[in-house]
């Protein structure tokens, strides 16, 4: 999937488009990628003089991905949205800084029931999970 269908899905734009490209889909997970570059608007305050991509955005990216994995499980999906409703088990491992390549991991823990879904989700850097947390999600018609 590319960035310009991921565009049809998903509502967010730049700078809080968080989701280059997704890789790898299948019926309950799903593997994206996001390119850190050097330019990121975040960095410009976290922290100029050693940058750090906050955690939030890796929380934010990751919920990202497992909305287009939920979205791809339904009917016309751009007529839906994805909001989420918990966050649980969050936690990081190791920064995440200007040249990483993040690829995400987000699998379904079980089958999506009155379009509610509960996912786990992994960022990693090369071999390396960086970042891991449990949500759960709804799946909102749009208006």
């Amino acid at each position: 999937m590319d960035v310009n269908r991921i565009r049809e899905l998903l509502p967010h734009r730049y700078p809080f488009q968080l989701v280059d490209k997704i890789v790898e889909i299948g019926a309950n997970f799903i593997v994206g990628v996001k390119n850190i570059t050097s330019n990121e608007p975040f960095f410009q305050g976290h922290f100029p003089q050693e940058p750090v991509m906050p955690g939030v955005l890796q929380i934010e990216a990751m919920a990202q991905v497992g909305g287009l994995l939920v979205l791809n499980s339904i009917d016309e999906p751009e007529r839906y949205s994805t909001y989420f409703m918990k966050i649980d088990g969050v936690k990081f491992r190791q920064k995440v800084v200007p040249g990483d390549t993040l690829l995400f991991r987000v699998e379904l823990l079980a089958p999506i029931r009155r379009g509610i879904s509960t996912m786990k989700g992994y960022v990693f850097v090369g071999e390396r999970v960086v970042c891991e947390a449990e949500f759960m999600a709804q799946i909102i018609k749009n208006k």
